[in-house]
């Protein structure tokens, strides 16, 4: 994976998730990767896990996560943390942006 420094959004595409959910993988190398998700309201993030940690950031609306079995009622301001394999998933109460930070970077997100 080349290194790059800078990632201007303006070059980043949208790439639409479906049933009201979207993204934008916004900077990234192997270790590390940010990516802004978007949901409409009444989106749902399914029920998943993965082997990478993640933080998410919200950056507006209102969303009930599910993190390992307990349900969090957050908003604009919030942050929440998953450990690697934890089972997690999201439903937006109120038309919203995330921040979802990972490591190590989900190449996954890269494959097309």
């Amino acid at each position: 994976m080349e290194v790059k420094n800078v990632f201007y959004n303006k070059d980043i595409g949208i790439e639409d998730l479906g049933k009201g959910v979207s993204r934008k993988i916004l900077a990234y190398d192997k270790n590390l990767m940010t990516v802004e998700v978007f949901f409409e309201e009444g989106a749902v993030g399914e029920m998943h896990s993965h082997p990478h940690e993640q933080i998410t950031y919200v950056l507006e609306g209102k969303f009930e996560f599910t993190i390992g079995g307990e349900k969090y009622l957050v908003e604009a301001g919030d942050t929440l943390y998953k450990q690697s394999n934890i089972e997690h998933g999201a439903i937006c109460l109120e038309k919203g942006r995330l921040l979802d930070i990972f490591t190590p970077a989900r190449e996954d997100f890269l494959k097309k």
